[in-house]
């Protein structure tokens, strides 16, 4: 009789882990919450508000940095003492609203 108990008890647990595993291979927890509640992820990934457009290295540790925050363009400089803003511009990009 307590053996009958006992293989049950593991094939239980088993039983758990395999469920497990099937619900992280769909997208995890989160993914099955927001599908029990009717909340579907969207195919379309959202728009990065930070952008690296580009980079120059001047000295080894020294580089300018062209960066886009949301509407703004910025110019960056970095140094070991840090980094510094230089230049500020809004967006001319077609269709960005200000």
């Amino acid at each position: 009789m307590e053996l009958a108990r006992d293989v049950a008890a593991v094939a239980a647990v088993l039983g758990l882990l395999f469920a497990m595993l099937k619900l992280a291979r769909r997208g995890g927890f989160v993914s099955a919450i927001d599908r029990a509640r009717g909340v579907w992820p969207t195919s379309k990934a959202p728009e990065k508000d930070l952008q690296k457009l580009e980079r120059v290295t001047l000295t080894p540790q020294h580089s300018l940095h062209l960066v886009r925050f949301g509407t703004r363009t910025l110019v960056i400089a970095t140094h070991p003492g840090g980094s510094s803003v230089l230049a500020e511009s809004p967006d001319n990009r077609k269709g960005a609203s200000a």
